[in-house]
C-alpha cells in the first residue's frame, strides 16, 4: 500500500488528492492535513462571499473526500504537533498544498501604522477567517485607498461598496455584514503602477462595479490610451479596457465613488499615530512596459489602505524556501526525495482555481516516476499513533460535515450559511 499525505485542503490540495487516485488506484491511502478544522481552504476563506458559484466547487472535493483512500484529518499543525521529518518517515510522498496565505509587504515607510491591513487580512475578515476575525477595520466615512490592479483589489473595492440588500446571497459573515451594511466610505480609490492595458482584472468581475447600488466607478480619460491601440491586446484583456473606457464617460455621482487612479505607485503612508494620507509617485511606462517613476511626487487622503499587491507562501520549518519569489524552493514540485509542492506554494500566487488541477495530476506523475514501488511505511496507522500519544484531537470529514449542517442552520435570512470564525466553535459544532 502506498501512503501520501497532502498539507492543504484547499483546490491544489483536494486535486492532488484526487490525481493520486487516478494514478494509483485503490493501492493508495491519502491523508489530507489541515491547521483548521474546516476544509477547502481558498474557497471558504478567499472566494468572493457574493461569488456563490465560484464556491460550488467544493462539491467536487466532497466527492474526493468521502471516497474510502482519502481522509481529512483537520486541526493538526504541521510544524507544531508533527514535523515534516516524521511525516517523511510515516509517509511515502509528502505533497504541500498550502497555498500563499500571507501578505507581501507593501514595503514603504509607514506601512507599519494603523489602518494599513494586506488584503489576505481584509479578505480573510469578511469571510470568516479565524485568523482576522477580530480585525473590525475602520470603513464609515473614511477615504480608502486600494494597493493593486487585480480582482481581489476588485474584490475588496465591491464588498466595501456593497449596500446590505446586495448581500443578500451570499455568506458574508455576520460581523462583516453588520458593519458594512451599516457604515459607507467617503470614497474608495484603486491605485495600479501601470495603465489600463496592464490591469489584470477580468471582465466580468470588473463589470460587476459598474451595477453597484450606491456605487458610481470613474476613470480619468486622460489615463486611457488611444482606442486603436486596443487591438493588440488579447479579448478578455480587450473587454477589461472597454469597460475602462465606459467608466471614463460621464454618470450621475453616488454616494460611494469608486475611482481608478492609474500610473502612480506608493512611496510613504503618513500619519499621527495612524494612517490619514498616502504619498504616491506619477510613473509611466518604460521600454519593456514596466513602471517607471517620474519624480512628480503628491499625496492622497487615506483612512484604509488595502495592499492587494500579492501573497507569499508560509514558511515550514526545516523546508527549503525562497525568499525572492515568496514559496517553496522547488524544481518543478520536487524539494527533495519524498517531499512536493504544488499549487501556489509551488509557483507563487498565480492562475485560477482550476490551474491547479493540472498542477495536482503532475505531481502525481512524478510521484510515480520517483517510486515505482511503495516503501511500505506504516502511513495512516503511524499518523495516528504519533497523535495518540500526544493527546492531540483532530477533527476529520464527518466532523466536518457536522460543522457544515451547523452553519447552514444559522444563516440568516437569504444566506446559504453563517460560518464559524473562532476554532473553538467549530470544534464544538464537530463534536454535536
Amino acid at each position: 500500500m502506498r501512503h501520501i499525505a497532502i498539507i492543504g485542503s484547499g483546490p491544489a490540495g483536494y486535486y492532488t488528492a484526487e490525481a493520486c487516485q487516478k494514478q494509483f488506484g485503490d493501492d493508495v491511502r491519502i491523508d489530507i492535513i489541515d491547521r483548521l478544522p474546516v476544509p477547502f481552504g481558498l474557497i471558504r476563506s478567499g472566494v468572493a462571499p457574493d461569488h456563490q458559484s465560484i464556491k460550488a466547487v467544493a462539491r467536487r472535493y466532497e466527492q474526493v473526500a468521502l471516497t474510502d483512500t482519502v481522509r481529512f484529518v483537520g486541526k493538526l499543525s504541521i510544524g507544531q504537533d508533527v514535523s515534516i521529518a516524521e511525516l517523511l518517515s510515516l509517509y511515502d510522498a509528502v505533497v504541500l498544498a498550502t497555498g500563499a496565505p500571507s501578505d507581501r509587504p507593501l514595503g514603504v515607510p509607514g506601512d507599519d501604522l494603523p489602518g494599513v491591513i494586506g488584503s489576505a487580512a481584509f479578505v480573510g475578515w469578511y469571510n470568516g477567517h479565524p485568523d482576522f476575525a477580530a480585525l473590525a477595520p475602520d470603513i464609515d466615512g473614511r477615504d480608502i485607498v486600494i494597493i493593486g490592479n487585480g480582482n481581489v483589489a476588485l474584490d475588496c473595492a465591491r464588498i466595501l461598496a456593497k449596500s446590505a440588500d446586495e448581500f443578500a446571497g451570499s455568506d458574508i459573515v455576520e460581523h462583516a455584514y453588520q458593519r458594512l451594511s451599516t457604515a459607507q466610505p467617503r470614497s474608495i480609490t484603486i491605485l495600479g503602477r501601470r495603465g489600463p492595458q496592464q490591469i489584470a482584472m477580468t471582465p466580468k468581475e470588473l463589470g460587476e462595479l459598474g451595477h453597484l447600488a450606491r456605487a458610481s466607478v470613474h476613470v480619468d480619460p486622460a489615463d486611457l490610451p488611444p482606442p486603436e491601440s486596443d487591438a493588440v491586446l488579447e479579448p478578455g484583456q480587450r473587454k477589461s479596457v472597454n469597460l475602462l473606457r465606459e467608466f471614463a464617460q460621464d454618470h450621475p455621482e453616488k454616494a460611494v465613488p469608486i475611482r481608478f487612479d492609474f500610473f502612480v505607485k506608493s512611496v510613504r503612508v503618513e500619519g499621527d499615530g495612524k494612517a490619514e494620507r498616502l504619498v504616491i509617485e506619477d510613473t509611466q511606462l518604460g521600454a519593456n512596459g514596466e513602471s517607471v517613476g517620474t519624480g512628480a511626487t503628491h499625496s492622497i487622503p487615506a483612512d484604509l489602505i488595502i495592499s492587494c499587491i500579492g501573497y507569499r507562501t508560509s514558511p515550514i520549518p526545516d523546508v527549503p524556501y525562497d525568499e525572492q519569489r515568496g514559496r517553496f524552493a522547488n524544481e518543478e514540485g520536487r524539494i527533495r526525495p519524498g517531499l512536493y509542492c504544488v499549487g501556489w506554494a509551488r509557483r507563487g500566487p498565480t492562475g485560477t482555481i482550476g490551474t491547479n488541477k493540472p498542477d495536482g495530476f503532475m505531481i502525481a506523475e512524478e510521484i510515480a516516476k520517483d517510486q515505482p514501488e511503495a516503501a511500505g511505511k506504516q502511513g495512516r496507522a503511524g499518523l495516528d499513533a504519533l497523535i495518540e500519544a500526544r493527546g492531540l484531537a483532530i477533527v476529520t470529514f464527518r466532523d466536518w460535515q457536522k460543522i457544515d449542517i451547523a452553519e447552514v442552520e444559522r444563516a440568516r435570512s437569504g444566506a446559504p450559511r453563517e460560518k464559524f470564525v473562532r476554532v473553538e466553535d467549530m470544534v464544538a459544532a464537530s463534536r454535536g
